[in-house]
């Protein structure tokens, strides 16, 4: 028995079980370990990497992975040794976790449960404490992030999300190629730029090589980026342009509803693209635009469908004539919302047309927010600070193999 737990768990020279002791009334195991007599012990911070044998030793347990439904616990003598300047300094051994109290293999574990279910959740499950799993979590992020190198970083997304009810938010940094979030930092301000290059230097990364920035057109945004990413040129996510195209023409809805009864329950069959709309919402826009009814909110959604076009526009000379044409049809158009939506992206007028360049959007970083917030409504919401470490969990793609070898590996 004692030989098939040493396969199963590992254990290999001079460590070897001593004893093992089941509680069936408990669901417990409890397995001992031991190492061999005269065995010498290398200490990893010694620089000459020589070898000391045991000076004494320390009781230490560890929570491992439960056989089948028994919790199971690790118990061993670890050895102290002294170097040189006499103190004695403690040898952990190869199955102890990072945290102290877990082994190597339930850490990965955890991490991998907290990944796919709210930690409360896997409190419940394992009898780990909810401090402890968020301590665990917090320094297994902590610890593959300083080891991140940002050195051929250079196309950006970023944008900010709720972290609880109301406006408490934080700012996402976004890596578009490797599709992975980098960087995240309190708050939706210009400082939340600066606070990206400093983090970026850290990682070997510098200002001058981010080329591409998507962005929504947040004065902030813009400042930050202008301020700290000398070499970046801007793009306005279309997306967002979209997005505030969609409430102008809501508001031509709206407004026209009060007078005309058609409109009533037809937001969908106005705002949502023909491709996405249900039988009963495509046939209320079909009845919508009858030529004889000349409503408002039909020409409001002309205005947004032309725009959604000018994207497939070959050539960026040919871009710029499709939104020239745009701009004065909906500045033309005497429907105050459209007017006021146009002006908004002649203001961004260079951000809008770069998308014919640089190609790059935010619909990435819609698709991470969206896991991101859906994580937190199953945990009916998190603490800030453990938001932010789940935003790194859920959508850093970060290496915990460097870590701990037993996790499985992230980056895809």
């Amino acid at each position: 028995m004692k030989d098939l737990f040493q396969i199963a768990l590992g254990i290999t020279s001079p460590w070897y079980i001593e004893s093992l002791n089941f509680d069936a009334d408990q669901s417990r195991l409890d397995i001992f370990i031991n190492f061999q007599r005269g065995t010498t012990f290398k200490d990893p911070e010694d620089p000459a990497g020589k070898e000391y044998k045991a000076y004494d030793t320390v009781r230490k347990e560890w929570r491992h992975m439960n056989f089948f439904q028994h919790e199971c616990y690790l118990h061993a003598r670890v050895p102290r040794v002294k170097r040189g300047d006499n103190k004695p300094r403690l040898i952990s051994p190869p199955w102890s976790g990072k945290l102290n109290g877990f082994t190597l293999l339930f850490e990965a574990f955890l991490l991998q449960m907290c990944r796919s279910m709210p930690v409360h959740h896997v409190s419940k499950l394992t009898g780990a404490s909810d401090y402890r799993l968020w301590s665990l979590l917090e320094l297994y992020v902590t610890t593959a992030r300083a080891e991140e190198d940002y050195s051929q970083l250079h196309t950006i997304g970023m944008d900010e999300t709720s972290s609880a009810l109301g406006h408490d938010y934080i700012t996402l940094f976004v890596d578009l190629e490797e599709r992975r979030t980098v960087f995240v930092t309190d708050g939706k301000g210009s400082e939340t730029v600066k606070a990206f290059t400093t983090d970026l230097e850290e990682h070997n990364g510098k200002a001058e090589n981010i080329k591409q920035v998507s962005c929504d057109m947040s004065p902030a945004f813009i400042k930050g980026v202008r301020e700290q990413l000398p070499e970046a040129s801007i793009t306005f996510d279309k997306f967002h342009i979209v997005k505030i195209i969609n409430e102008a023409v809501n508001s031509v809805r709206k407004e026209e509803a009060k007078t005309n009864p058609l409109l009533v329950g037809a937001r969908y069959a106005l705002l949502k693209n023909e491709s996405n709309l249900t039988a009963k919402q495509k046939a209320k826009r079909d009845e919508l635009s009858m030529p004889g009814l000349n409503l408002k909110s039909v020409r409001a959604l002309q205005i947004r469908e032309t725009f959604q076009q000018i994207y497939t526009a070959p050539s960026k000379e040919e871009f710029e004539a499709r939104l020239n044409k745009w701009y004065f049809w909906a500045t033309h158009s005497r429907l105050e919302p459209m007017v006021k939506a146009a002006k908004t992206i002649k203001r961004h007028w260079d951000g809008a047309l770069n998308w014919k360049e640089s190609q790059i959007n935010n619909g990435l970083l819609e698709g991470l927010n969206s896991v991101i917030q859906a994580a937190k409504r199953k945990a009916r919401g998190y603490k800030k600070p453990h938001f932010k470490i789940m935003v790194y969990l859920l959508t850093g793609k970060l290496d915990f193999t460097r870590v701990n070898n037993a996790c499985l590996p992230t980056r895809c």
